[in-house]
């Protein structure tokens, strides 16, 4: 071969390689549904944790029994997270994405079921809502799991970090909007029925936007050499990966903890507070500058580590599936969450009267939250020192990205060397 036809030869492969990566615009369409399926999920999820009291007298239930239309949401996540992995780095995004947009959307219409007086009789109301949140619940792990994977196939390494971060962030924005939207709703419990209305609105476009929105599996051409190997690994075979790899157990296990006792905090903080005088449309007594601050710094520091935590189970597992490694992590921030929701409850202490007092159903005695507060705290402190302590990695993906963008530097020295004829 000439010299000449080498160097022509070679600078093609290069363009090649320069031209197999490719981005599009509609991953910022894609991302956009993401981002609203996974807002609409979290305000599913926390509907009548801030309203509880008033949910439970409108509904003639306990306080427990409120409790259950959240603690089932970890219940059913735990073994459906293990599916939802699957279906992600099996069957694909697209697949994930319409379905978890039609169980949403199918649970919050089922959840107003409730308060129609011609389906509504006796305890059955209560039922409709149970449902209805179960299927929601079904929906939450493919939502969670499918920022990382969307990340990695639509979007080049150097916007992983953000557009994981925006689709992730949907989830507490959910939860955030969930404890304002409520209480304001809800004033009285006779105004139930338009709560319940105004939650489906959101689940509702959600639904539309990834039905007719979404068409495709994978992009047509990946946008990084890490995205043609997203689902490099079968799934059973990268389950054992991740539990033979210790930064990712670490990882697991601290993150997970983390997760779970936010979910606990936010779901029971409405019953921690009513206890002290404080109401539902957060009017706070003595204390106002000092509790909002510390539950600010909380859920801004408790969860702003998610998209991070997410790309580091990612890149310290990897070439195990996106869905995978993120999936593992939040089945085992539900198991743990599960775990802390039953054992504070158990710490409550009954007193007898509380002239303070502002929960609708404390006819038995308020409930004092002063130990199951301190257990979350001294477990918070916990997890946060053997996270520092003992979590070492290499990032994986990003090492292999790099070897990958050496070789194709050197091969065009190379080219660059060949002489002409």
């Amino acid at each position: 071969m000439e010299g000449g036809e080498a160097a022509s030869l070679l600078g093609e492969r290069s363009l090649g390689r320069v031209a197999e990566f490719k981005t599009y615009r509609r991953r910022w369409f894609l991302l956009a549904a993401v981002c609203l399926l996974n807002c609409s999920n979290a305000m599913l999820w926390l509907t009548f944790a801030p309203v509880a009291d008033k949910t439970a007298a409108y509904f003639h239930i306990s306080l427990e029994t409120v409790n259950w239309l959240s603690i089932v949401y970890l219940l059913i996540s735990i073994p459906f997270g293990l599916v939802a992995t699957w279906v992600l780095d099996s069957v694909g995004l697209r697949c994930a994405v319409i379905l978890s947009a039609w169980l949403n959307m199918m649970g919050s219409i089922t959840r107003m079921f409730s308060v129609l007086k011609f389906l509504s009789l006796g305890s059955r109301s209560y039922w409709y809502l149970f449902i209805g949140q179960c299927l929601c619940a079904l929906a939450q792990p493919l939502i969670i799991f499918s920022p990382t994977k969307l990340a990695a196939l639509w979007f080049p390494d150097h916007q992983r970090a953000t557009a994981n971060m925006i689709a992730s962030m949907a989830n507490p924005l959910g939860i955030l909007i969930a404890n304002l939207l409520s209480p304001a709703l809800v004033p009285e419990g006779k105004h139930i029925p338009l709560m319940l209305g105004v939650y489906a609105v959101p689940a509702v476009t959600a639904c539309a936007l990834a039905t007719l929105g979404i068409h495709e599996k994978v992009p047509p051409t990946p946008p990084s050499a890490s995205a043609t190997n997203s689902n490099s690994q079968p799934f059973f075979t990268g389950l054992k990966m991740l539990l033979r790899n210790k930064p990712y157990i670490i990882l697991a296990v601290c993150f997970g903890g983390g997760i779970g006792m936010f979910t606990c905090f936010s779901a029971l903080l409405e019953q921690i507070l009513c206890e002290k005088g404080y109401s539902n449309a957060s009017r706070f007594r003595h204390q106002a500058i000092l509790l909002a601050i510390t539950s600010s710094l909380f859920g801004f520091f408790g969860f702003a580590i998610y998209p991070i935590a997410m790309e580091l189970a990612v890149e310290c597992s990897y070439p195990v599936g996106e869905g995978t490694s993120t999936g593992l992590i939040f089945v085992a921030s539900q198991v743990e969450g599960v775990i802390l929701m039953i054992l504070l409850q158990a710490l409550t202490v009954r007193v007898s009267e509380d002239p303070f007092s502002t929960c609708a159903l404390d006819q038995d005695g308020a409930l004092d939250w002063t130990t199951p507060v301190l257990v979350l705290a001294g477990l918070c402190s916990a997890m946060a020192c053997c996270y520092v302590i003992f979590f070492h990695t290499d990032y994986k993906r990003l090492h292999a990205e790099t070897i990958g963008d050496d070789l194709v530097k050197a091969e065009d020295t190379a080219t660059a060397d060949v002489p002409e004829s």
